[in-house]
């Protein structure tokens, strides 16, 4: 059994609740599907514990910090640029600061395994495209994008989770919250299926509890954890360039 986890986006206290709920679910490996920094204060640590996982990919939050950040709105691109100089400029040794960054510069933008697909956006996009539940309204979109899908593809991006597959009985596609799901779980079948696990550290589905999804052979199951909110509200507001905005809209799910 796996867990998929993403968009951590620099929450410490969502990651290490999910990962301590992680570690009672007997889970073999943690597959990361990106934006493990951006938006929240602790990027430095969020870093150090993402870089156990087995498997992460980039996310645009974390190329954005690298480089230039790109399409950010004003708020994102001043949380980017607090980030970068939070790995640049802590008091650690050099060492430690370069090990941070050369994870972060070798992270790749999609991994395949056993018929799956493992993305930050989509499999058209593996950056930057989000997938929400409404584009299964957009007929042309969503062709496109499952044509590029084997079988079936995890990702993040939106920060929404829900698993979206093409219907039975016509061209038309479906997309399930957990919520609608029985007991949360999900089977998979020979149809082609597109699984967003949610976000870690920011969810936007409404629910403020932290998102992740367990894989055990054809069965996901999604996995909400809750969390010290308060501490993670205070610590964004307590630091200037990060809007207060980014801390107060954890308690809505938004």
């Amino acid at each position: 059994m796996k867990a998929i986890i993403s968009d951590i986006h620099s929450n410490l206290e969502a990651l290490q609740a999910v990962l301590a709920d992680i570690a009672a679910q007997n889970v073999a490996e943690i597959y990361c599907l990106g934006d493990i920094i951006g938006y929240g204060p602790n990027p430095r640590e969020c870093v150090d514990l993402a870089m156990k996982c087995k498997m992460v990919l980039l996310g645009n939050h974390d190329q954005g910090a690298m480089f230039d950040p790109d399409g950010f709105n004003p708020p994102a691109e001043r949380a980017i640029f607090w980030t970068r100089s939070q790995l640049e400029a802590s008091a650690e040794s050099r060492v430690k600061r370069e090990k941070r960054w050369e994870f972060l510069a070798e992270r790749p933008r999609t991994f395949k395994e056993n018929g799956c697909l493992f993305v930050h956006g989509s499999a058209r996009n593996p950056l930057n495209e989000y997938v929400f539940p409404e584009d299964i309204y957009n007929q042309r979109k969503m062709d496109r994008i499952f044509a590029l899908v084997d079988k079936y593809c995890f990702q993040g991006h939106t920060h929404v989770p829900g698993v979206f597959t093409e219907s039975i009985q016509d061209d038309s596609y479906q997309f399930q919250s957990p919520e609608e799901l029985a007991d949360s779980t999900h089977k998979l079948d020979e149809r082609k299926t597109m699984v967003n696990v949610g976000s870690v550290g920011q969810p936007r589905d409404g629910n403020w509890r932290a998102c992740y999804v367990l894989l055990d052979s054809q069965q996901l199951t999604y996995r909400r954890v809750e969390y010290d909110i308060d501490t993670t509200i205070k610590k964004i507001h307590e630091i200037p360039d990060l809007d207060n905005f980014l801390g107060d809209r954890l308690r809505d799910g938004r």
